[in-house]
Protein backbone atom coordinates (compact mmCIF):
# COMPACT_ATOMS: atom_id res chain seq x y z
CA UNK A 1 0.00 0.00 0.00
CA UNK A 2 2.81 2.15 1.24
CA UNK A 3 4.51 1.86 -2.44
CA UNK A 4 1.13 3.36 -4.22
CA UNK A 5 0.82 6.21 -2.21
CA UNK A 6 4.87 7.46 -2.87
CA UNK A 7 3.88 6.74 -6.26
CA UNK A 8 0.98 8.73 -6.26
CA UNK A 9 2.74 11.55 -4.53
CA UNK A 10 5.73 11.43 -7.11
CA UNK A 11 3.50 11.76 -9.72
CA UNK A 12 2.72 15.67 -8.80
CA UNK A 13 1.17 16.54 -12.55
CA UNK A 14 -1.76 13.63 -12.20
CA UNK A 15 -5.82 15.61 -13.09
CA UNK A 16 -6.30 12.94 -9.96
CA UNK A 17 -3.30 14.43 -7.74
CA UNK A 18 -4.08 17.59 -8.64
CA UNK A 19 -7.93 17.32 -7.83
CA UNK A 20 -7.38 16.10 -4.43
CA UNK A 21 -4.31 19.11 -3.35
CA UNK A 22 -6.89 21.38 -4.89
CA UNK A 23 -9.84 20.24 -2.44
CA UNK A 24 -7.32 20.01 0.31
CA UNK A 25 -6.10 23.46 0.47
CA UNK A 26 -9.45 24.93 0.34
CA UNK A 27 -10.49 23.20 3.15
CA UNK A 28 -6.58 23.79 5.18
CA UNK A 29 -6.75 28.11 4.23
CA UNK A 30 -9.80 27.99 6.51
CA UNK A 31 -8.30 25.84 9.54
CA UNK A 32 -6.11 27.51 12.06
CA UNK A 33 -2.25 27.63 11.46
CA UNK A 34 -1.50 24.18 13.82
CA UNK A 35 -3.35 21.56 13.18
CA UNK A 36 -3.09 18.07 15.08
CA UNK A 37 -4.60 15.25 12.64
CA UNK A 38 -5.41 11.97 13.45
CA UNK A 39 -3.21 10.29 10.77
CA UNK A 40 -0.31 11.18 8.38
CA UNK A 41 -1.25 12.68 4.55
CA UNK A 42 1.82 10.99 3.47
CA UNK A 43 1.55 7.85 5.43
CA UNK A 44 4.83 6.33 3.48
CA UNK A 45 6.79 9.56 4.01
CA UNK A 46 6.18 9.43 7.82
CA UNK A 47 6.80 5.96 8.43
CA UNK A 48 9.93 6.52 5.95
CA UNK A 49 10.99 8.91 8.97
CA UNK A 50 9.99 7.14 11.82
CA UNK A 51 6.22 7.28 12.52
CA UNK A 52 4.71 4.43 14.02
CA UNK A 53 0.94 4.32 14.47
CA UNK A 54 0.99 3.96 18.71
CA UNK A 55 1.04 6.12 21.75
CA UNK A 56 3.36 8.70 21.94
CA UNK A 57 3.53 9.49 18.67
CA UNK A 58 1.79 12.89 17.54
CA UNK A 59 1.67 14.42 13.83
CA UNK A 60 0.97 18.46 13.79
CA UNK A 61 0.27 20.08 10.26
CA UNK A 62 1.38 23.35 10.28
CA UNK A 63 0.81 26.33 7.46
CA UNK A 64 3.78 28.98 6.90
CA UNK A 65 3.49 31.91 5.02
CA UNK A 66 5.97 31.90 1.55
CA UNK A 67 7.84 34.86 2.53
CA UNK A 68 11.10 36.71 3.02
CA UNK A 69 11.99 38.40 5.86
CA UNK A 70 11.20 42.16 6.25
CA UNK A 71 12.92 44.24 8.66
CA UNK A 72 12.18 47.83 9.73
CA UNK A 73 14.51 50.47 8.70
CA UNK A 74 17.52 50.87 10.56
CA UNK A 75 17.03 54.33 13.12
CA UNK A 76 21.14 54.52 12.99
CA UNK A 77 23.86 54.97 10.65
CA UNK A 78 25.22 52.16 8.40
CA UNK A 79 27.02 51.37 5.99
CA UNK A 80 25.08 50.36 2.74
CA UNK A 81 25.17 46.47 3.43
CA UNK A 82 23.91 46.96 6.22
CA UNK A 83 21.02 48.84 5.48
CA UNK A 84 18.87 46.31 3.83
CA UNK A 85 15.24 46.49 4.63
CA UNK A 86 13.49 43.85 1.97
CA UNK A 87 14.85 40.73 0.08
CA UNK A 88 16.19 39.57 3.15
CA UNK A 89 16.68 35.60 2.88
CA UNK A 90 16.08 33.71 6.16
CA UNK A 91 19.18 31.73 7.31
CA UNK A 92 17.08 28.62 7.50
CA UNK A 93 14.80 26.38 5.24
CA UNK A 94 10.70 26.91 5.91
CA UNK A 95 10.80 23.04 6.73
CA UNK A 96 13.25 23.89 9.76
CA UNK A 97 11.18 27.17 10.72
CA UNK A 98 8.02 25.46 10.71
CA UNK A 99 9.65 22.26 13.19
CA UNK A 100 10.54 25.00 15.46
CA UNK A 101 7.61 26.90 15.76
CA UNK A 102 4.99 23.48 16.51
CA UNK A 103 8.37 22.66 19.06
CA UNK A 104 7.63 25.72 20.86
CA UNK A 105 3.60 25.36 20.62
CA UNK A 106 3.92 21.61 22.82
CA UNK A 107 6.97 22.02 24.49
CA UNK A 108 6.82 18.57 26.31
CA UNK A 109 7.24 16.72 23.25
CA UNK A 110 10.16 16.19 20.74
CA UNK A 111 10.31 16.99 16.90
CA UNK A 112 11.39 13.83 15.24
CA UNK A 113 11.41 14.80 11.70
CA UNK A 114 8.72 16.28 9.09
CA UNK A 115 7.78 16.30 5.12
CA UNK A 116 5.75 18.89 2.70
CA UNK A 117 2.34 18.05 2.46
CA UNK A 118 1.01 21.01 0.07
CA UNK A 119 1.56 24.92 -1.09
CA UNK A 120 -0.37 27.45 -3.08
CA UNK A 121 0.94 30.81 -4.12
CA UNK A 122 0.90 32.72 -0.34
CA UNK A 123 1.30 29.45 1.84
CA UNK A 124 3.19 25.86 2.52
CA UNK A 125 2.05 23.43 4.44
CA UNK A 126 3.99 20.91 6.43
CA UNK A 127 3.46 17.86 8.79
CA UNK A 128 5.76 17.93 11.33
CA UNK A 129 5.87 14.50 13.51
CA UNK A 130 6.62 14.67 17.30
CA UNK A 131 7.20 12.26 19.51
CA UNK A 132 6.83 11.91 23.65
CA UNK A 133 9.83 11.80 25.38
CA UNK A 134 8.02 10.89 28.93
CA UNK A 135 5.69 8.15 27.81
CA UNK A 136 6.60 4.89 28.81
CA UNK A 137 5.78 3.37 25.10
CA UNK A 138 8.09 5.23 23.71
CA UNK A 139 10.66 4.79 26.44
CA UNK A 140 10.18 0.60 26.52
CA UNK A 141 10.92 0.74 22.52
CA UNK A 142 14.78 0.45 21.74
CA UNK A 143 14.02 1.63 18.57
CA UNK A 144 13.09 5.33 19.69
CA UNK A 145 14.15 5.28 23.16
CA UNK A 146 17.27 7.43 22.05
CA UNK A 147 14.71 10.70 21.71
CA UNK A 148 14.15 10.30 25.90
CA UNK A 149 18.11 11.13 26.98
CA UNK A 150 18.82 14.58 28.07
CA UNK A 151 21.32 15.51 25.24
CA UNK A 152 18.25 15.37 22.87
CA UNK A 153 16.24 18.14 24.47
CA UNK A 154 14.95 21.04 22.34
CA UNK A 155 16.94 19.19 19.20
CA UNK A 156 14.86 21.33 16.99
CA UNK A 157 16.47 24.41 18.68
CA UNK A 158 20.23 23.22 18.03
CA UNK A 159 19.61 22.29 14.25
CA UNK A 160 19.79 18.68 14.99
CA UNK A 161 17.01 17.13 12.96
CA UNK A 162 17.04 16.38 9.22
CA UNK A 163 16.27 19.95 7.96
CA UNK A 164 18.65 21.73 10.45
CA UNK A 165 21.63 19.43 9.16
CA UNK A 166 20.79 20.10 5.83
CA UNK A 167 19.98 23.71 6.21
CA UNK A 168 23.58 24.18 8.02
CA UNK A 169 25.38 22.42 4.93
CA UNK A 170 26.34 19.12 6.58
CA UNK A 171 24.41 17.31 4.11
CA UNK A 172 27.94 17.81 2.37
CA UNK A 173 31.63 17.15 2.84
CA UNK A 174 35.03 17.27 1.07
CA UNK A 175 36.11 20.41 -1.11
CA UNK A 176 34.03 23.35 -0.48
CA UNK A 177 32.75 22.72 2.85
CA UNK A 178 36.30 23.71 4.87
CA UNK A 179 33.82 26.76 6.59
CA UNK A 180 31.10 24.55 7.56
CA UNK A 181 32.51 22.33 10.39
CA UNK A 182 32.32 22.52 13.68
CA UNK A 183 29.72 25.29 12.92
CA UNK A 184 29.20 28.21 11.05
CA UNK A 185 30.10 30.43 14.04
CA UNK A 186 33.30 29.15 14.18
CA UNK A 187 34.18 30.49 10.67
CA UNK A 188 32.46 34.16 11.63
CA UNK A 189 29.24 32.54 9.30
CA UNK A 190 31.69 32.81 5.98
CA UNK A 191 30.54 28.32 5.37
CA UNK A 192 27.01 29.54 3.72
Amino acid sequence: MYKYVGKFWKNRNSPEFKALQRSRLIVWRKESTTVRVEKPTRIDRARALGYKAKKGYVVIRIRIRRTRLRKSRPSQGRTGKGQTVRKVQPGKSFRWISEERVARKYPNLEVLNSYPVGEDGRFKWFEVILVDPHSPVIIKDPKINWICRPANKGRVFRGLTSAGKKSRGLSKKGTGTEKIRPSLRAHKRDGK
